[in-house]
């Protein structure tokens, strides 16, 4: 693999990843909710996430879904099952759970599972890995080599973007501390998600 056909690879990555999907809603909403002390175990789990679809992917299971409509509709409904559930259950919390008082022991993992279900129950992340590495690949050189390169590159710049966008909501976070306008962010944060899960539920198999 040449410099520029990875320079390449990082520069669309990197757009790529600057468009906020699920994941990124999901970050932004922990971080708004909870503040700096969410940030860890969300971008943990973002990354957790996206080193699962991108093994999976890799293994080859993107081909799988990509010849099999079975597996490819479970695993799209159990995603989109998941994003409906988080999106419902942040809506009816509001500012109930906004305080900013520190959150019990065990919510860090429970932000960690969140992060790392919501990003690899996406069916689109793993047709993604499969579509979009593909195209960086030198034919020429050994194919392993550059997929473990461009699969961990992806993970890396996940978590560098996944931790700044948790750290700008944060910061707008800590000056706007009305519970109304935090609960109408939280609302927001789950009607977005709630519609994500829907979308995703809607995703065909050529997607």
């Amino acid at each position: 693999m040449t410099g520029e056909l990875y320079a390449a690879y990082v520069l669309a990555t990197l757009v790529v990843l600057a468009i906020p999907g699920p994941t990124i809603l999901l970050v932004v909403s922990y971080a708004v909710s909870r503040g700096r002390r969410a940030t860890l175990p969300s971008v943990v789990g973002v990354a957790l996430g996206d080193a699962t679809a991108a093994t999976v992917s890799l293994l080859g299971l993107g081909a799988i879904l990509a010849t099999s409509a079975t597996l490819f509709i479970v695993l799209k409904w159990v995603g989109a099952a998941y994003l409906v559930f988080l999106g419902i259950k942040m809506w009816r919390e509001g500012a109930t759970s906004l305080d900013v008082a520190a959150p019990p022991e065990n919510d860090g993992r429970r932000i960690l599972l969140h992060a790392w279900l919501v990003t690899a129950l996406n069916p689109k992340g793993i047709v993604f890995f499969i579509a979009f590495l593909p195209q960086f690949v030198a034919p020429e050189a050994a194919l392993a080599p550059q997929l473990f390169l461009l699969g961990t590159t992806f993970v890396v710049l996940a978590i560098v973007n996944a931790t700044v966008y948790a750290l700008l909501a944060s910061a707008v976070r800590e000056r706007i501390r009305q519970p109304r306008v935090l609960a109408l962010a939280q609302r927001i944060g789950g009607s977005v998600l709630i519609a994500a899960g829907l979308a995703t539920a809607a995703v065909q198999r050529s997607s």
